[in-house]
């Protein structure tokens, strides 16, 4: 079977079957020589690695753990938690440990019915563990991250084969892909080494899911959106593995076990699309695979779906029994119904919307996704259904991105974070693209382009680096951030990072080793996390939310017993989970003197109200300033008391 042209020898150098040898300097120019000369090195020392499996394991442990302890776990609690969701998420956890009510979310005395239990009960069981806090917090979606990283670079490890069978350029026997090593002095010759692509698949195809912008956003956000991400993810990869070995029923049918678990647990994360998306994945794959009905044989739905509705439906039951048609129509209707067929909290955006999100949720390794897909040809159908299903991983993937793309672009409601369950196959898609072209070293057209894109793209994050701080604006909550910014030159540090990444790729490009410009994504994108956006992330929570946490322990400090705490113009729900106490939001400024009024009214008990707002909302307010006592002042928000009598006299004079 012909899949893919014939490789043409002038641009291909020492490449051929197990058989042949290349003599030296018949195809090869100088750096190309280098360039194998380099692989001889690495390969020689990963195949050793791959020989020692407890060495191979530690090896494949240290390098998820390095990639996930950068993008998730180094300084996870180091800044406060980020209005205006993350609170939300926080104090309804922290209320099931106060309360030990673990069926019904509550936040702030009310229930809330946005998401299903299982990122609440991870960060409670946290709580538990090591403290209220905001590590605690973000600890679902650290772990969900890291999770997903560590069974991607298995899958990639076990079926990551670059390209599907061709006899050309594989031994079809061994399952390796034949690379050359440096001409021998006294041959002169090209002798060719036998060497598995799948290592560089799984090296960096696991960097590329979890080092993204993206990825590494919301893998520090303590919200749902990762933790869906990491459950639906691993059930997907736990059906390919399954999926790729027929021969082995028993090992299979645990993979397809894991499969519906996974899937449970991501219903129980985020609701019904935790088992639509990959069910449509699933269903479209084995479509185009043309093996529908071997595959639901196989998958053994029955007892996979009593054992799927055994985990999420106790749950669902029980909390609809407690709160019935309430909790229905807020979440099936509102939060997933609605959500799909019209725009909710304003969230609507332009049918390409995702076309421009994804490249930059995937940023730098996006420059070479279109090639990483082309290449497989996936309108070659029959081509793809003459593959044995444990080369079907690239094809599995397209079809993972597409379906998910596909699914919220025709959604009302665009969010960008709804995009995240469609990076790991993206992850996947460059690390056999790279693997491949690290292992039979060729560029086409489409390759140079994408190369030259990648360069273009370091030009202009080192510019957007530079010039950031000039589109800050004057937000009114941060003042001083944009000079704060400017003074801590992480942004100047931020653009020598990709200036540094530019010029290293031009320099591989001009020596003919673009090939190796996965690295130059890889530490590049390290090192602007570690020095750039970490320590630009800490100046962002000084200015926006330390106030916020300072006014909150003034707070909890001064107090009185029964006083109400009041949030004037604004709603702040970190302030509920610092202070732990409730808190009413009065975000109309035009009603605020009303309802100061009413509460003082309804508060027999205490003797004055604590009013917290930005000193213009206060202003704004009109409130009278000779009648409410200032107790503390951070930025530009005031706490202030004022006397329940004068509270009861607002909007009443004249």
């Amino acid at each position: 079977m012909e899949f893919f042209e014939s490789q043409n020898p002038d641009r291909v150098c020492g490449v051929g079957s197990k058989n042949v040898s290349v003599m030296y300097g018949a195809n090869c120019a100088p750096a190309q020589v280098g360039m194998l000369m380099k692989y001889r090195t690495i390969n020689a020392a990963l195949t050793r690695l791959e020989k020692k499996p407890l060495f191979a394991l530690a090896f494949a442990a240290l390098w998820v753990m390095l990639i996930t302890w950068i993008v998730a776990w180094f300084q996870l609690g180091g800044v406060g938690l980020i209005d205006e969701t993350e609170p939300l998420f926080a104090e309804a956890a922290r209320q099931m440990t106060v309360t030990g009510d673990w069926i019904t979310p509550y936040f702030n005395g009310e229930t809330r019915f946005d998401k299903p239990p299982l990122v609440y009960w991870l960060m409670a069981i946290a709580y538990k563990t090591v403290g209220v806090n905001e590590w605690s917090v973000r600890f679902p979606s650290a772990l969900a991250i890291t999770g997903l990283t560590a069974i991607g670079f298995y899958t990639l490890h076990r079926f990551g084969f670059p390209r599907p069978l061709n006899p050309q350029i594989l031994d079809a026997e061994e399952g390796q892909m034949a690379i050359p090593s440096y001409p021998t002095p006294d041959s002169g010759q090209m002798a060719i080494r036998p060497y598995s692509p799948v290592v560089w698949s799984a090296l960096i195809g696991s960097a590329a899911i979890a080092l993204n912008p993206q990825t590494f956003l919301w893998a520090r956000t303590g919200v749902s959106d990762m933790l869906l991400n990491g459950c639906m993810g691993v059930a997907l990869l736990a059906f390919f593995c399954g999926y790729a070995q027929p021969d082995r029923p028993k090992i299979q049918d645990r993979w397809y076990l894991a499969f519906y678990i996974f899937s449970a647990l991501a219903v129980l994360t985020k609701g019904p699309v935790g088992i639509v998306l990959p069910g449509l994945v699933i269903i479209a794959f084995s479509i185009y695979m043309g093996n529908v009905r071997v595959l639901l044989r196989e998958m053994r739905l029955i007892p996979g779906g009593v054992i799927f509705l055994l985990i999420t439906l106790p749950w669902y039951i029980l909390v609809t029994l407690f709160n019935g048609q309430t909790y229905i129509d807020s979440f099936f209707g509102y939060h997933n119904i609605e959500r799909f067929t019209s725009v909710v909290n304003n969230h609507s955006a332009p049918w390409y919307f995702y076309f421009l999100v994804v490249p930059i949720a995937f940023l730098p390794w996006s420059a070479h996704l279109p090639v990483a897909m082309a290449r497989l040809r996936f309108w070659r159908v029959q081509d793809w259904r003459q593959q044995p299903r444990s080369r079907q991983l690239g094809m599995f993937a397209v079809i993972w991105f597409a379906v998910i793309f596909g699914f919220f672009t025709i959604a009302v409601t665009k969010l960008p974070s709804y995009t995240i369950p469609l990076l790991p196959a993206a992850g996947i898609l460059v690390g056999l693209f790279w693997s491949d072209q690290l292992t039979q070293p060729r560029t086409s057209k489409a390759t140079w382009i994408s190369h030259i894109a990648n360069i273009l793209l370091f030009v202009v994050l080192a510019f957007a680096a530079w010039y950031s701080p000039n589109w800050l604006g004057d937000d009114p909550e941060m003042p001083n951030l944009a000079d704060r910014i400017r003074q801590s030159n992480v942004m100047i540090t931020s653009a020598i990072v990709w200036g540094m990444a530019a010029v290293t790729g031009i320099i591989l490009l001009l020596r003919r080793q673009a090939n190796w410009l996965w690295s130059v994504n890889l530490i590049g994108l390290a090192a602007f996390i570690l020095i750039g956006l970490l320590p630009a992330g800490m100046i962002v929570d000084a200015e926006r939310h330390l106030p916020l946490r300072q006014l909150s322990e003034t707070i909890v400090e001064i107090q009185q017993p029964n006083e109400p705490i009041v949030m004037v113009g604004f709603s702040k729900p970190s302030i509920v989970f610092y202070t732990q106490r409730p808190v009413i939001f009065l975000p109309e400024i035009n009603q605020v003197q009303r309802d100061l009024r009413r509460i003082a009214n309804r508060s027999d008990e205490a003797e004055s109200i604590l009013i917290l707002g930005r000193d213009v909302k206060l202003r704004e307010a009109e409130l009278p300033e000779d009648r409410y006592q200032t107790i503390d002042q951070a930025s530009v928000y005031q706490l202030v008391r004022m006397p329940r009598e004068v509270a009861q006299t607002l909007g009443t004079e004249g």
